[in-house]
């Protein structure tokens, strides 16, 4: 399974849609987007995890590394996740305590 990515705007924040796996494999594609991001400019990003099937730990790492690199400029990652499996890393790694996390976009624009 590869992975797909597509950005908009919404509500002044920018919006990734994540689908399929983020792994050893596809998760360099993910920083990419997020680097590109916040060096263009934008710091309040959304990312809907709801197309995602399967997250390892270098996805982990890579949505950490986007929520310190937006920390630098103030601004803020929003995770959209409603998939158990997929919330059920992020309460076992604790990092449910690190990223806020929704079950709507609509949601994390209007908390962001």
């Amino acid at each position: 399974m590869d992975l797909s990515l597509s950005t908009r705007t919404e509500g002044g924040r920018s919006v990734v849609v994540v689908g399929g796996e983020i792994d050893v494999y596809t998760a360099p594609k993910l920083r990419d987007q997020l680097v590109d991001l916040v060096d263009s400019g934008h710091h309040h990003i959304v990312v809907d995890m709801r197309g995602v099937e399967f997250l390892d730990s270098t996805g982990l790492g890579v949505l950490v590394g986007g929520l310190k690199r937006v920390g630098q400029h103030d601004g803020s990652l929003r995770l959209v996740c409603t998939q158990e499996r997929i919330l059920k890393i992020f309460r076992i790694t604790g990092l449910t305590k690190v990223f806020p996390i929704h079950a709507t976009v609509d949601e994390a624009i209007a908390a962001t």
